[in-house]
């Protein structure tokens, strides 16, 4: 039986994933986050929810051990974060990294939506999160970075991938969707290791977003 521990649980996206491994596979759940009365275990024979933070190396150590994928879908210092991560996985051999973050890691992102998103997100924001993904690279953890676009709450399921070293694509991506594509991680994780992956919805490359991202959490 797989077992995945998800950090950052109550993310939107974690928690569509959540729901849908419960429904639709026999896998194993750890859920972490830093409140756990904010999660509804429905059922408490697959779910072990602890409470905690991330970048708590003794908190990690605790729940690694036999896991067979991590899921991170976090937000903060992401470089920290990241190396936390890195670290107790190789610490506890555990196999997979599943790692969501936002498009423009590689400044990928063509304009006007490049832009934007320097601008909204910030650019130590985003040099925060482009450390990060050059910690889990030049790790020895198998991973897969999912870079998404603008993230939306439609429940469509609709996207198309990009590579590392290729121009991304569309500027918006729902949830639902990054959601299925941790699904088929998750069931077939050595197909997918060791790639970077931009996500975004098909046709919606000129469709600049209208909100700011200030509350834009995943």
């Amino acid at each position: 039986m797989t077992k995945v521990l998800i950090l950052g649980a109550n993310g939107r996206i974690a928690r569509i994933v959540e729901q849908r491994l419960l429904a639709e596979t026999d896998v194993q759940l750890t859920l972490g986050l830093r409140n756990a009365g904010r999660l509804l275990v429905t059922s408490p024979e697959r779910e072990t929810v602890i409470q905690g933070d991330v970048s708590d190396s003794q908190l990690l150590d605790t729940v690694m051990p036999n896991q067979d994928i991590v899921y991170a879908n976090l937000a903060g210092n992401m470089a920290l974060l990241a190396q936390t991560i890195i670290t107790s996985m190789n610490r506890n051999h555990v196999p997979h990294l599943i790692w969501v973050t936002g498009s423009g890691l590689y400044h990928e992102t063509p304009n006007p939506f490049g832009a934007w998103v320097e601008q909204v997100v910030g650019h130590a924001a985003k040099n925060d999160t482009r450390h990060a993904a050059r910690i889990i690279e030049s790790s020895d953890i198998p991973a897969t970075i999912i870079r998404a676009a603008y993230m939306t709450d439609d429940t469509k399921i609709d996207y198309e991938l990009t590579y590392k070293g290729e121009r991304f694509k569309g500027t918006m991506i729902s949830r639902a969707s990054i959601a299925d594509l941790i699904m088929k991680i998750i069931a077939e994780p050595t197909a997918y290791e060791n790639t970077s992956l931009g996500i975004s919805q098909p046709g919606t490359d000129n469709m600049l977003p209208q909100v700011k991202l200030m509350a834009h959490h995943r």
